[in-house]
């Protein structure tokens, strides 16, 4: 069987390692990246059975993020480069992104449970490794609170225990509490956070951090936020009372650009792959 074509349109660094990773297994062509990034545009001859679109959705007017390029690059530039049973693959709000291509199917790698998993570790450690640069102090020994036991804070528990951290976990319920216990990590419920803590990460995507709780905490604790916008502190609050907040968003695609484009390459294929089999059937 030949192999089928894959364009990757738009987006930053970890795309390019995204195609490396797929050229392995597909023909893949390049739209939206300057010549240093872009080894294999599209042949004017050829079509492509599949297209990877950056995490960032099109803005409204169409136009595709591509900060590897000077010139710009549009959803419609993309669907004459496709087969008519194309599958697009986008990163978040993938309904918008089907309003520019009605007749494809548009499927949300970001929203995969595959790619949330493989992304915890990498966003743990970039959470972490982000603290090492923005403290004076070793994290050995350090008390360290963490909001959140799902995929991401159990990943930083662990990378934590290695630093030798003194680590409690904030959870809501005993589904929380009993991660963290199997992690040998200590834990309290989310509503009895104190302020005994020189670092912490929030992973929870809402308001837990309010103007009241940020009191409790003295002025050099560091407070890294992983959940996505609009995030779990009151950020308002936090600059009144000289909090050092840092919204820390897209980790992967910043501290491990190649893991990151990897993964994307890896949960793109297992879909392919399920989806032929079940035609297959």
């Amino acid at each position: 069987m030949s192999r089928k074509n894959i364009l990757i349109a738009g987006g930053d660094i970890r795309q390019t390692y995204c195609g490396e990773k797929l050229s392995g297994q597909y023909r893949v062509y390049y739209a939206g990246f300057d010549s240093a990034h872009s080894p294999e545009p599209l042949p004017d001859t050829e079509k492509c059975s599949y297209a990877v679109l950056p995490v960032p959705p099109p803005d409204n007017s169409g136009k595709i993020y591509t900060p590897l390029s000077d010139k710009p690059l549009y959803t419609a530039d993309i669907g004459n480069m496709l087969s008519a049973d194309a599958v697009i693959f986008a990163g978040t709000a993938p309904e918008k992104t089907a309003g520019f291509f009605p007749s494809h199917k548009v499927i949300s790698y970001t929203q995969q449970e595959e790619l949330a998993l493989r992304n915890a570790v990498s966003t743990a450690e970039g959470a972490v490794m982000l603290a090492l640069e923005q403290l004076p102090v070793t994290l050995n020994g350090m008390s360290v609170l963490i909001v959140g036991m799902g995929r991401i804070g159990t990943a930083l528990g662990n990378i934590l225990k290695g630093f030798g951290s003194d680590i409690t976990a904030a959870a809501r319920n005993g589904r929380g509490f009993a991660k963290a216990e199997l992690s040998g990590l200590k834990h309290i419920h989310t509503d009895n956070i104190t302020g005994d803590f020189r670092l912490v990460f929030n992973t929870a995507p809402q308001l837990i951090f309010t103007e009241e709780l940020l009191e409790k905490f003295p002025e050099n604790t560091l407070f890294i936020d992983l959940a996505s916008k609009p995030g779990g502190f009151d950020l308002t609050a936090a600059e009144k009372l000289g909090r050092k907040v840092i919204h820390a968003l897209g980790l992967p695609g910043k501290k491990a650009p190649v893991t990151a484009g990897y993964a994307v390459a890896d949960t793109i294929m297992e879909i392919i792959n399920e989806r032929e089999n079940a035609y297959d059937r």
